[in-house]
């Protein structure tokens, strides 16, 4: 084993000091239109402490979306719970905000106007909405395009927008669901330096959970990789990250932990198709 992860098999142990975030025994049974009853997931129980970075990695199927999905209140599980701060989840919540793929902008609202708008949402003053707005926008590298609307952007900055538009209203968890999956390498590894330097920033006042089908993403950003198995879900195995930060894609203590992850996930492939 490197010195830059520790590896654990199965579930991971009980819950660490000060959890935001604790899943017990959650499992999610969808229905497929000839009727037949399909588990998502199954069996998943972690925590998650306040202010740490976990990514969700595991091969498509195997209930990522579906997890976050539930966390965010978003969606019902079948059994087992989700408790944020000790309280259980019913729905969605301002203590929880989510990035997607899709940056799910205004479309006839400015870049600085979608942000002024969930500022004002959250209950900001409006003396501070246009401060605080532009301050997050310079802090994502977007601020010399503040007028422009969403379709005037690559796709790349309009991501940054909605990562300037959630961080702006201080949530005390952020959820991403493969937020950076759709980007070109350029703009997903700027995003994943910012995200980097958003977290060393706010380490203990933020906790991220993010799902991701990248390795290299997983292992570059958190402090634990859950990795979950084929469908139906479960957790496999769990990787804590100790290499330190900032990390870059090259550092061969990270690269000997992501190709670990990768031969886990292509086993994980093989036994599904066999």
């Amino acid at each position: 084993m490197s010195r830059a992860a520790t590896r654990t098999r199965d579930q991971p142990a009980g819950a660490p000091a000060a959890s935001t975030i604790s899943v017990r025994d959650l499992g999610m049974t969808r229905t497929r239109p000839s009727g037949e009853q399909v588990p998502a997931f199954e069996g998943l129980t972690f925590d998650i402490a306040r202010g740490e970075f976990v990514t969700l990695i595991g091969p498509s199927g195997s209930g990522k979306t579906s997890t976050l999905g539930v966390i965010a209140g978003l969606e019902r599980p079948t059994h087992g719970e989700v408790l944020v701060d000790g309280r259980p989840v019913t729905g969605p919540g301002p203590d929880r905000a989510l990035l997607f793929q899709e940056p799910a902008l205004f479309p006839w609202l400015s870049v600085r106007g979608n942000i002024e708008l969930a500022l004002r949402l959250a209950n900001v003053p409006p003396g501070e909405r246009q401060e605080r707005a532009g301050t997050w926008l310079a802090r994502v590298e977007v601020d010399r395009s503040t007028d422009r609307q969403p379709h005037e952007l690559s796709a790349g900055m309009r991501q940054r927008v909605a990562l300037a538009r959630a961080l702006a209203c201080d949530p005390p968890i952020l959820l991403g669901d493969e937020p950076f999956g759709a980007l070109d390498a350029l703009a997903r590894e700027r995003l994943q330096d910012i995200v980097q330097r958003e977290r060393m920033e706010r380490a203990g006042r933020t906790t991220f959970l993010f799902a991701t089908h990248n390795a290299r993403e997983a292992v570059l950003l958190a402090d634990r990789v859950l990795v979950m198995s084929a469908a139906p879900g479960r957790l496999l195995e769990e990787f804590r990250i100790d290499a330190h930060r900032p990390r870059t894609l090259d550092d061969v203590l990270v690269a000997r932990v992501v190709s670990e992850i990768h031969d886990l996930l292509i086993g994980q492939l093989e036994e599904s198709s066999s």
